[in-house]
């Protein structure tokens, strides 16, 4: 059984829709949804799911190893970012090499890197009269959204698209593809 980990650190319709995904299944589960925010509705869709959550600090994240022990007693195999915004710690990368996954919200490399998540994107991608926006899923290294690219999906953009239209295109991409990718490489 691979044990999945889900970082996230606002909504969580993407960590509830890769929880839903893998329900059942004999191979894979989600273990533990994590988060920096304590007041993010994620913590809400863990207890509705019934998955244990945890709750922690900047300083615990970067300046200790408790995620690290937490993740190690869970038995985590495997990280997922769902919508996470901190840089990963260098313990943590070399703790799961090439075994974080994260979702960008537009096809890198462009529309990436620090700042880079959300509306902003959408925005951007408005702003400069994009013809098609997308997902990309990519492993995670040191810096934000470099990690080798693992799969890109695309959507066509109408020239009178809302940011929020380009962002309900993306999540119908992010909803079907993320939990298929992540059991392909599990």
């Amino acid at each position: 059984m691979k044990k999945i980990a889900i970082f996230a650190s606002g909504s969580g319709s993407n960590a509830e829709n890769i929880a839903r995904y893998f329900e059942g299944n004999s191979k894979v589960e989600v273990s533990v949804i994590l988060t920096n925010n304590p007041n993010a509705f994620v913590l809400s869709r863990a207890k509705d799911l019934k998955i244990p959550s945890y709750i922690f600090s900047r300083n615990e994240f970067y300046k200790s190893d408790d995620i690290i022990r937490y993740l190690t007693e869970k038995e985590i195999d495997f990280i997922v970012l769902a919508g996470f915004l901190w840089l990963l710690p260098i313990n943590l990368l070399r703790k799961f090499p090439d075994s974080i996954l994260n979702i960008h919200p537009a096809l890198l490399p462009k529309y990436g890197g620090k700042g880079m998540f959300g509306m902003k994107v959408h925005e951007a991608v408005v702003r400069n009269k994009e013809k098609e926006s997308g997902i990309t899923i990519h492993l995670v290294n040191e810096n934000y959204d470099e990690g080798k690219v693992i799969f890109q999906s695309k959507c066509k953009l109408n020239p009178d698209d809302t940011p929020e239209q380009v962002a309900e295109k993306v999540h119908q991409l992010e909803y079907e593809y993320f939990p298929k990718i992540i059991e392909q490489l599990l």
